[in-house]
């Protein structure tokens, strides 16, 4: 039974590897169409990489899928809506600015913003501070003086 169950994986895998190219589109606009697409859309396998440099299995997948809307003569907004609506905008590589994604957008704006004006503040308070002399006060001077039994004049 062992001998037998190797030639067929053996047979599985090689077979297996032959489905996972698909052909591209006939009409080469279309295909140029459908390599635009796919940079636009995110693996959701290896998430930090368009479709058309993914290798993961569903990244063919979405391409054959694309590859058939555009073939059904969908719009790229129309074949966007589609894998939005069944995948979540995760998967567009560059999210729509909409209220759910204002947050995402507005977040580096705000982040460098509020370090701006906490680096102005701390640089204020630093100039605030050095301009002033710190000095004792009268009743700091008086209890120094008392500790130490002189009788001398200011403590600078």
């Amino acid at each position: 039974m062992r001998n037998g169950l190797f030639p067929g994986m053996a047979l599985f895998v090689l077979l297996s590897a032959g489905t996972v190219m698909a052909a591209p589109l006939a009409d080469p606009a279309e295909e140029a169409r459908a390599q635009a697409l796919f940079r636009e859309l995110r693996c959701l396998v290896c998430q930090n990489q368009s479709i058309v440099d993914s290798n993961a299995p569903l990244a063919e997948d979405l391409r054959t899928l694309v590859r058939e809307r555009i073939e059904a003569r969908d719009s790229d907004e129309e074949i966007k809506r589609f894998l939005v609506a069944r995948y979540g905008e995760f998967i567009l590589l560059r999210p729509r600015l909409t209220w759910e994604t204002l947050l995402l957008w507005g977040a580096p704006v705000f982040a460098l913003v509020g370090g701006l004006a906490l680096s102005a503040r701390a640089m204020r308070r630093r100039r605030h501070l050095s301009g002033r002399q710190m000095g004792l006060s009268e009743d700091e001077e008086e209890r120094l003086k008392a500790l130490l039994g002189r009788d001398e004049g200011p403590i600078s």
